[in-house]
């Protein structure tokens, strides 16, 4: 797969949009190069394992306008430098604890002249700052991930569709474990979105925020 799928996915782009999109690989390939970013073997498909996956959450929601998104474990950018990409006018933050990987987030923000992205090495326990959403792809089972994002939402929604919350990246099962955690949650399933095999198994999970209750 190569970046003309990703825009007959998502045909409205613009040419800047589409520009930083075919910029990507190549950015991805050469710091591949240089560090571990993603698995050598992952590159061979960068646009359907890591590009198109991100843009799953795009599939259920768009984010409006000064919408402030938190992406934690975000590793090389994913999924908030593709979202960002998407969508201009919302504010991402992109976390994770490896310095490394931070560094390359910040090139390829830079590379890209992306004005809506901050790239912060920090652990997610540690941010003060409150978001209307927050997105992430799987680092970690829910049970240790929503206790450090629990507090970080703000109060206000900004979407009449989709209450303030958590859209999770998230392959295989995951009834049983959110419902162990007696989260209220559903499931959008990206085969319904993507024709490709990869996207049998895979889901965007949201949560809402619960703390008003």
């Amino acid at each position: 797969m190569d970046v003309q799928a990703i825009f007959s996915y998502f045909p409205g782009l613009t040419e800047t949009q589409q520009q930083q999109f075919a910029q990507l690989g190549e950015l991805y390939a050469d710091w591949n190069s240089k560090i571990n970013v993603i698995s050598r073997k992952d590159m061979e498909h960068f646009y359907l394992h890591h590009v198109l996956h991100s843009l799953g959450i795009a599939k259920v929601v768009q984010f409006r306008p000064e919408t402030k998104i938190l992406d934690i474990g975000t590793g090389g950018g994913f999924p908030g430098i593709p979202l960002a990409i998407l969508f201009p006018e919302a504010s991402f933050h992109l976390v994770d604890s490896i310095g490394k990987k931070i560094t390359v987030v910040k090139d390829v923000v830079k590379s890209l002249k992306l004005q809506n992205v901050e790239a912060q090495q920090t652990r997610a326990e540690e941010l003060n700052r409150k978001y209307h959403f927050i997105v992430s792809r799987a680092v970690t089972q829910m049970a240790n991930f929503y206790p450090w994002v629990k507090r970080k939402f703000r109060k206000e929604d900004v979407d009449p569709e989709f209450q303030n919350g958590i859209f999770y990246l998230k392959g295989g099962d995951v009834d049983e474990e959110l419902d162990n955690m007696h989260l209220s949650y559903i499931s959008y399933h990206l085969e319904d979105y993507f024709k490709e095999k990869f996207f049998e198994t895979k889901k965007v999970i949201y949560i809402p925020y619960e703390g008003r209750r």
